[in-house]
């Protein structure tokens, strides 16, 4: 989210944030906190629809998701 860059348009819904990394990831809203918790959904919906489609995920501010193809056990 500190990626997140914030900007007024001329809209019902005035406030516009996106994330310039995660193309296509935007969203709006009535108030800033509004925006910021629409924009925290669709980010987390990307990466979860990224991972299931196999595609990979751009670094973000220095960070790094990678997933397996594999599945992995988590019960030992």
């Amino acid at each position: 989210m500190e990626r997140a860059t914030y900007e007024i348009i001329d809209d019902p819904e005035p406030f516009y944030g996106e994330v310039p990394e995660l193309q296509g990831v935007w969203a709006n809203g009535k108030t800033l906190e509004e925006c910021r918790k629409e924009l925290q959904s669709v980010i987390e919906g990307w990466i979860a629809l990224k991972l299931r489609l196999g595609h990979p995920i751009p670094p973000i501010g220095g960070y790094v998701i990678n997933a397996s193809a594999e599945p992995v056990s988590i019960v030992e």
